[in-house]
């Protein structure tokens, strides 16, 4: 699974600078007035124009084969990694229907479904949480701030348990949801902050970390996930918050090591220098930390 798209794009590159080299000759140059100096170089640009398309033609053919390669490897790689289990995707901050598609694309052939995606809503309805909550101890959020991460944590551990409370704070706590809000086998989180500062930054920190350790404190084998392109990417919030991460899920690879580590593999995966390895070991067809 490697990746030739930086070498096309360092190839265009090269092949912009010598078409504008050889425009360049052209414009200023007179016909009458040419050297045979000239005269070499601009044949020498064209020679070398011609030489760069066919690179460009056999990196465009190398990827192709990677792409078929990667196609066709990925199901001997993860079927029957994740069979019977449900997985679910935890947005904090923004909604990403690409980032449900890359999880969606690494759950094929895995056995596992999608059967929940929720986006925890920023900032923090602290009022409507509180009027959910009536008849628990959370009723006094808006006199408590304190209360704020032990709910949290209470709604981590029900989403991978169930719960009643979830479903009764599930409208003012979640600003999206699709499907059912049912146990979950592992789950996927995915941090896009928005910009916020004061108390609504404060409590929108503490909602998110107890969450995430009730998560982690109710066994849910859980993964922090981005793409390639993430920035300021999230992987050290993640690692702050003991949760193994893939910081490239737009890739094949990053699905397969997503898959590896919602089956029970540990430690940080992907591309970027916070990554420790492409892959998880894997042997026997089980993914070892």
């Amino acid at each position: 699974m490697f990746d030739a798209r930086y070498h096309v794009l360092s190839l265009a590159a090269v092949l912009v600078a010598l078409v504008l080299g050889l425009l360049l000759g052209v414009a200023i140059g007179d016909s009458g007035l040419v050297s045979s100096a000239e005269r070499r170089i601009r044949a020498d640009l064209r020679s070398d124009v011609r030489a760069a398309n066919r690179r460009a033609d056999d990196l465009q053919a190398t990827m192709a084969q990677q792409d078929r390669f990667e196609r066709e490897v990925y199901p001997l790689l993860v079927t029957g990694q994740l069979e019977g289990q449900d997985i679910g995707v935890v947005f904090l901050g923004r909604t990403s229907d690409d980032m449900v598609g890359h999880v969606r694309d690494a759950l094929r052939e895995t056995g596992g479904r999608l059967r929940t995606v929720v986006t925890v809503r920023e900032p923090v309805d602290v009022g409507g949480l509180a009027e959910a909550a009536k008849g628990t101890r959370y009723e006094r959020l808006e006199q408590d701030g304190d209360l704020l991460e032990p709910l949290g944590r209470r709604i981590g551990v029900q989403l991978v348990e169930g719960g009643r409370l979830v479903g009764r704070v599930a409208r003012p706590l979640f600003s999206t949801r699709a499907g059912n809000l049912r146990p979950l086998d592992a789950v996927v989180v995915v941090r896009d902050p928005l910009s916020l500062d004061g108390d609504a930054a404060d409590r929108r920190d503490a909602l998110e970390n107890g969450l995430v350790a009730g998560l982690r404190g109710a066994g849910a084998r859980a993964a922090g996930a981005e793409t390639r392109d993430t920035d300021p990417s999230q992987v050290p919030w993640y690692q702050d918050h003991d949760l193994s991460t893939v910081d490239n899920v737009d890739d094949t690879a990053g699905q397969a090591a997503l898959v590896f580590v919602l089956a029970g593999a540990e430690g940080d995966y992907g591309v970027k220098d916070t990554a420790d390895a492409l892959l998880p070991n894997v042997a026997g067809g089980t993914p070892s930390p």
